[in-house]
């Protein structure tokens, strides 16, 4: 299976997401900024300066959700912001990292408890769900560090990658959009760390491992598939794009590679299709 590199010089990608007949976008977290790479291979500045993007989703009123400092609202084409939940309204939050959206539209977001790259004490984070209203429930707790999220093709479990616990957490759905209590669905040995992820349509779960060089393919039991090797070791996140949903999309940071700017956007082909992401519809605050 061949990695084609895409695009690459950025310090550290993150938060990919793919938008139908536009491309991909991704952020780099160290550098700043949400970039567009159209599916011709073209790239633009879709979001300029803004740091620490961990996650993004669309959203069906024209526009990206956004992660970091707060959870964000960005229209395409325009310099608004539209903060959806701060970080101040949650006691001990310094930011939020990856987020994912359900079927009815939802947000579904980890917070930090630490600032990771300031390399403070690791403190547990929460999981928190954004509803369709705008109001905020914290469903979860006890997370080290939070990061990747996807949901089953059929909605009724949501996954959810540990990175400091070294496992992916897996919770039931309830009809309300809360989840009950989370049991491990695959650990990782150390030094991988379980990253971004996303669920294809047979229900297997891909999941980026940082400072793995790998893909990691699981099973909806858990037990291991796959394992897609990455030129770089340090790889954060996948999505599924294209067509038909056949684009594994790769991105990477610099860590462990030639340079502090040779995060890379990879691209191969797989057999099975990717499920869509839905469009975010929590509503905006005016």
């Amino acid at each position: 299976m061949t990695m084609e590199s895409l695009a690459t010089g950025y310090g550290l990608i993150e938060g990919p997401v793919w938008r139908p007949g536009r491309g991909l976008y991704f952020s780099d977290v160290v550098n700043g900024g949400v970039f567009l790479l159209s599916p011709s291979g073209a790239g633009s500045t879709a979001i300029p300066h803004r740091r620490g993007i961990g996650g993004m989703a669309l959203h069906a009123t024209g526009g990206l959700v956004v992660g970091g400092r707060n959870i964000a609202f960005k229209r395409f084409g325009g310099d608004d912001t539209v903060v959806l939940l701060d970080s101040a309204a949650l006691p001990g939050a310094v930011g939020f990292n990856d987020l994912t959206t359900d079927a009815a539209g939802r947000i579904y977001v980890g917070s930090l408890a630490f600032r990771v790259v300031h390399g403070e004490t690791p403190k547990p984070g929460h999981l928190h769900v954004i509803d369709l209203d705008g109001t905020m429930r914290t469903i979860s707790d006890g997370v080290m560090l939070t990061n990747g999220l996807g949901f089953s093709p059929d909605g009724t479990r949501l996954y959810h990658s540990d990175s400091r616990s070294h496992l992916v957490r897996v919770y039931d759905v309830r009809a309300d959009g809360s989840v009950g209590g989370w049991r491990p669905f695959a650990t990782v040995t150390p030094p991988a760390i379980p990253d971004g992820l996303a669920v294809a349509e047979d229900g297997s779960v891909w999941v980026a491992l940082a400072d793995g060089g790998v893909v990691l393919v699981l099973e909806p039991d858990g037990s291991e598939r796959a394992r897609l090797p990455v030129p770089l070791p340090m790889v954060t996140s996948v999505c599924f794009g294209g067509d038909d949903l056949r684009d594994l999309y790769v991105v990477t940071g610099s860590r462990g590679g030639p340079g502090p700017n040779c995060g890379t956007v990879y691209r191969t082909r797989v057999d099975v299709p990717g499920l869509p992401r839905p469009l975010a519809r929590v509503a905006l605050p005016s």
